[in-house]
């Protein structure tokens, strides 16, 4: 990969011209990056991009990885919005705006709202939306809801932090190069789904729906936190490993 990159080719081509001589230039590159490699920098992080949904999206430090788990929460949330239809969808915590960007992408008449704390990841969503030319997503700098004047989403979606902070994967492979701000919450990592739980019901229509994406571990305690809030149809969704992965909930105030 790290190869293809420094040619600008596909995989193909080096198995097609395996005679092919690199310049100077991209020998340097190469061999840089290799280095790189070996102090455990992820991959992604190196060539600046990682595919999501069958599209390429502009990854650095201040971004998390996408990674293919949380393609779940697109598939049900395209499950859950009529493609004839215009939706207003918020996605929180938007890092790299894989999860707005892609919605908005397959549900081109929806409105689309991408929130981060963060400025710097804010810039990498819009740059991810400028070159895929996606138009129907607006950024917007919010702490969770704290900018959000609306009340009318049919769909509240998020791959908040969720891990805690002494959890021994935190200091294993790609996790030990992402934002910490991005992986980590405190009360056993649950405390920023907590606060998604409580303020999503504020901004949902009735009859929306809040998706939140969560560790394979915490499936009882977000359901808990789901019926605490008054939410109905919980149900908790298996990634393709079989790990309980997201779990949602309609809005319907009794």
């Amino acid at each position: 990969m790290l190869l293809c990159h420094c040619l600008n080719k596909n995989r193909s081509f080096i198995r097609a011209w395996p005679e092919h001589q690199l310049t100077d230039q991209q020998a340097a590159e190469f061999h840089d990056l290799i280095a790189q490699r070996q102090q455990g920098l992820p991959v992604a992080y190196l060539t600046g991009e990682r595919e999501f949904w069958s599209r390429s999206f502009k990854v650095n430090p201040d971004v998390l990885i996408p990674r293919p788990d949380s393609e779940l929460l697109i598939e049900l949330s395209l499950d859950l919005l009529p493609a004839n239809q215009s939706n207003k969808i918020i996605d929180l915590g938007t890092g790299s705006g894989i999860l707005a960007i892609t919605l908005a992408a397959e549900r081109r008449t929806s409105q689309v709202i991408a929130c981060d704390l963060s400025p710097a990841a804010l810039r990498t969503a819009q740059a991810n939306a400028q070159q895929l030319q996606i138009d129907n997503v607006n950024f917007l700098t919010s702490n969770w809801f704290s900018a959000i004047t609306d009340h009318d989403f049919d769909l509240v979606i998020s791959n908040p932090p969720y891990i805690d902070q002494h959890d021994p994967h935190l200091q294993q492979g790609d996790v030990r190069f992402e934002p910490d701000s991005a992986l980590i919450s405190p009360e056993n990592g649950l405390q920023d789904i907590r606060l998604l739980t409580d303020q999503a019901r504020q901004h949902l229509k009735i009859g929306g729906y809040l998706l939140i994406e969560h560790g394979y571990d915490q499936q009882t305690a977000v359901q808990a936190l789901f019926k605490r809030f008054n939410y109905q149809q919980i149900t908790t969704h298996p990634d393709y490993a079989g790990n309980p992965r997201v779990t949602s909930g309609q809005w319907s105030p009794a």
